[in-house]
């Protein structure tokens, strides 16, 4: 079980997947001229009729036509099907994860602020380099976060629906309607874009999806190693929020463990590996439609997708609930001056080596407000 999944319920689970592949159905019927009413039913599929499909969409299409007088499906084929389903997905996660980055976003910029002046030791290969301040260290979390936001709305806007057929030429398709007229129906129907011709065996959609999500988990990941590191109680510059019930041990009482920057860090850890088996089944992708590799994907994008709007989430309560301790942040520079304004030449006042790392703080700030 992953921990937090509560935090992803109703996204990405086996009921949310079977209920975004009827919304296809439903979608595609009405393009074929199909009113479909199923009232509240939610279908529950036999994973033994799944296995000898191969996938869900069979067993879904065989219990919606007993249910549905006219035609349903005619024309698509199930990797259509699955494919759009992970799309419609898709779209609900990183509306929800673009939600929690905002939240982060705004505690980070709040830091900045506050912080822009609180001098703190700047460590490079985890010795003591030159005097930074905590504010310019949240503007850098932050230009992060602010990139992965502009970079999952320009994905979030494109994701296409799949529309091919048995081959991807919209064959059977063509004998009952337009083909080219109705995929782009079924777009609308489903608010995903139509890309122009189907991407059976061009995975591009979702490895650009997949790279959009672990660079979501590499943001939030640099910032949870490093409040990780500072929370450290020989260091003891940050700390969590205390929530009750959190951060306990099962042996030792007096500790009162970062779970949540833990978690986050073990998200940032766990994403390269999922977006590579993206990849991975991406270049393997032969024929008209895979023998494999597709199948290999949809555990692999389903997993990144519960595992970032967990982590987006654990992250926005982190940020929120922080404990900066700006006075041991600036005792221990002070104590470090003589290693700190070592470039200049010596000095004991770290406060006068700051370069423009307050300036660099206020132009991020720009860019959280004009955002």
């Amino acid at each position: 079980m992953l921990p937090g999944s509560y935090r992803a319920a109703g996204l990405v689970e086996d009921a949310a997947l079977v209920r975004a592949m009827l919304d296809v159905e439903v979608a595609w019927a009405r393009v074929l001229g199909t009113e479909v009413s199923l009232g509240s039913w939610e279908p529950s599929l036999d994973p033994v009729e799944v296995e000898a499909a191969g996938n869900p969409v069979l067993p879904l299409v065989s219990a919606l036509r007993e249910r549905v007088t006219g035609t349903v499906h005619t024309g698509l084929t199930s990797q259509d099907v699955l494919d759009t389903a992970l799309m419609v997905l898709a779209r609900r996660v990183l509306g929800r994860v673009s939600g929690d980055l905002r939240l982060v976003g705004s505690a980070l910029a709040r830091l900045a602020g506050e912080h822009r002046s609180s001098v703190m030791a700047g460590r490079t290969l985890t010795q003591f380099a030159v005097p930074i301040t905590f504010g310019l260290k949240a503007a850098r979390w932050l230009v992060g976060v602010l990139d992965v936001l502009d970079e999952l709305d320009v994905v979030s806007r494109t994701l296409p629906v799949q529309c091919g057929g048995a081959a991807g030429t919209l064959s059977k398709a063509a004998s009952v309607v337009d083909p080219i007229a109705a995929a782009a129906q079924f777009a609308d129907h489903l608010g995903l874009v139509w890309p122009g011709l189907p991407w059976h065996t061009y995975r591009a959609p979702v490895t650009k999806l997949g790279d959009a999500l672990v660079r979501t988990c590499d943001a939030l990941g640099v910032m949870a190693a490093d409040l990780l590191t500072l929370g450290r109680p020989e260091i003891g510059e940050v700390r969590e929020g205390a929530v009750a019930g959190r951060g306990g041990s099962s042996t030792m009482p007096h500790k009162r463990n970062p779970v949540l920057s833990v978690l986050v860090n073990s998200a940032a850890l766990q994403a390269p590996q999922l977006g590579a088996q993206l990849h991975l089944c991406s270049a393997r992708a032969v024929d008209e439609r895979p023998d494999g590799a597709w199948h290999a994907e949809w555990p692999a994008l389903r997993a990144l997708l519960e595992l970032t709007v967990v982590a987006a989430s654990q992250a926005a309560e982190l940020v929120e609930g922080l404990e900066v301790h700006a006075d041991v942040m600036a005792r221990r520079a002070a104590d470090a001056a003589g290693e700190l304004l070592a470039e200049r030449g010596g000095g004991t006042d770290p406060a006068s080596y700051l370069g423009a790392a307050e300036s660099f703080v206020d132009e991020v700030l720009k860019r959280w407000e004009a955002r």
